[in-house]
């Protein structure tokens, strides 16, 4: 280039000298905004992860000939592509910036929300469609390990507990939203959408009545254009630059392997269980289970979410006064404590009375992991290099994720009478995770205290 010739031209959407911890220069409102709009879309990526498991108790009355076996495969199989989508999510945020990676995003958060829409109407669809739409889901739950450590890079190191735990907290909504919000849109005709015909339930209590099970993959396209078109105009791009070769640098720092394993424990049993709640009511005591208990496991499958996403969005703010460390530790403590009471009441369940415990103790799960799930993000900031915080957020998100797909294959394998091993398994790993966390963080004198 000679020295007449312009220099290239710098896209606006790219900052320039961005230091979040250089409090004299850092845009404070440029930050909230990204986190807003990110969490925005997050949400609705986490609708899509868990649209499946929304529509999946809705198809036999429709007059799919599925098993319970399959059907928690439908459930499982978004977690399995979401671990898969992580890993590579996780490399994207330094190689095409936050702006393309929110906006690209939310565009194809829409095919698999199309596509259900389309197949739910027709009852002889075949199984693998059906799986394949599962597994486009995970698209959403993918995002996550990307849009996390992206947004990571706008905010201050003393201010990341609260960033991301209000991120991942409100984000996570998005399970509890699809799975409330689902069935009460199958209630009715949407407005603009009443040319279509209803579908005619064919089967239990309210057989021979109409039910529009279309309407909760539909009712959240126009709100992913919306993200898309937010992201475009108003996000912004941060110059942290680093190929997929210098990320991988993260693997060899002890702390990603550690953190992994704990949030699998918070994350993982977590997004796991909200992904099955509401089968697993109707198979351990649901109308076709042998105690048949006239309750429907859609009328509560959105609590457990609920209750971990709301505690994990509020806890940040714990999180970054007291430190991650000892509220990994107490969920820990606490998810194994509860796990091991589910396993006990499902050895030999007999009527309402195991039916409440049960639910007691699920909800009471579900709030300790929201105590973990604050305090592994506000974790791992702190005890790694700011470039390898980013990967190991979204490496460990990655492993994570896969508990869907894991919690939903471990139940389908071992039954409707074994799901009490299993949780008793769920317990110990709980217990093991706790003892790791207080030796290598919690602890005084840890060596790696956070």
């Amino acid at each position: 280039m000679s020295a007449t010739e312009p220099a290239a031209k710098k896209s606006r959407y790219l900052l320039t000298d961005w230091n979040p911890n250089d409090e004299s220069t850092w845009d404070s409102k440029l930050a909230w905004r990204t986190l807003w709009i990110t969490t925005y879309s997050l949400i609705l990526a986490f609708c899509v992860w868990f649209l499946p498991s929304a529509i999946a108790p809705k198809l036999t009355l429709l007059g799919f000939n599925l098993d319970k076996s399959q059907l928690y495969w439908l459930t499982a199989l978004p977690g399995l592509a979401a671990g898969i989508l992580r890993l590579i999510y996780m490399f994207l945020p330094p190689l095409i910036g936050t702006r393309k990676l929110v906006g690209i995003t939310s565009l194809l958060c829409i095919l698999p929300m199309a596509g259900w829409f389309y197949v739910v109407q027709d009852n002889t669809t075949p199984y693998w469609v059906l799986l394949t739409l599962a597994f486009m889901c995970g698209i959403g739950g993918g995002a996550f390990s990307g849009y996390m450590p992206s947004t990571g890079y706008f905010f201050p190191k003393r201010l990341s507990g609260t960033a991301l735990g209000l991120q991942g907290g409100i984000g996570n909504l998005g399970m509890s939203i699809i799975q409330l919000v689902g069935p009460i849109l199958m209630g009715f005709g949407l407005f603009g959408m009443t040319w279509l015909a209803p579908q005619q339930q064919v089967s239990g209590d309210h057989a021979g009545e109409h039910i529009w099970v279309y309407n909760a993959a539909v009712f959240f396209i126009p709100w992913c254009l919306v993200a898309a078109i937010l992201a475009f105009i108003w996000l912004r791009d941060v110059p942290v630059k680093a190929n997929i070769k210098q990320q991988l640098d993260i693997f060899s720092n002890p702390n990603t392997w550690y953190m992994t394993i704990l949030y699998v424990m918070t994350f993982g049993l977590f997004s796991g269980f909200s992904a099955v709640f509401g089968l697993l009511i109707n198979n351990q005591f649901g109308r076709e289970s042998s105690l048949a208990l006239p309750v429907l496991g859609a009328t509560f499958a959105f609590l457990g979410p609920l209750i971990g996403s709301l505690i994990r969005m509020s806890w940040g703010i714990f999180c970054d006064r007291m430190g991650g460390a000892i509220w990994t530790f107490i969920s820990g403590v606490g998810m194994a404590i509860t796990l091991a009471g589910i396993a006990w009441v499902l050895y030999n369940p007999t009527g309402w009375t195991d039916f409440y415990i049960f639910m007691a103790l699920m909800l009471t799960m579900f709030l300790f992991s929201g105590f973990g799930n604050a305090g592994t993000f506000k974790q791992m900031p702190m005890i790694m290099p700011a470039r390898q915080a980013g990967g190991a957020i979204g490496f460990t998100s990655a492993i994570a994720s896969l508990g869907p797909f894991l919690v939903g294959v471990a139940l389908s394998a071992v039954g409707t009478g074994g799901a009490w091993a299993f949780f008793l398994g769920c317990a110990i790993f709980c217990a093991l995770c706790s003892v790791l966390c207080w030796v290598m963080y919690a602890r005084k004198n840890a060596p790696f205290p956070g």
